[in-house]
């Protein structure tokens, strides 16, 4: 019960992170590093992940404070 809580009051968060998350894989996948050199964008998984946090500390910015 308090997961659904959580999600809902950081709905904008939970939302720009899962953005993130499909844009880092697509990232990955139509550019990515070819060499395996980049820490990031050599695998999916980092790349997803990376996403994922960068979308959601951005989309954070727009949530509005509960006072």
């Amino acid at each position: 019960m308090k997961i659904k809580q959580w999600v809902r009051q950081n709905k904008v968060t939970v939302a720009g992170a899962v953005l993130g998350l499909i844009l880092g894989y697509l990232y990955y996948h139509f550019i990515g590093c070819s060499s395996g050199s980049c820490a990031i964008t050599s695998r999916p998984l980092n790349s997803s992940l990376y996403g994922a946090v960068m979308g959601g500390l951005f989309f954070s910015l727009f949530q509005r404070k509960e006072s």
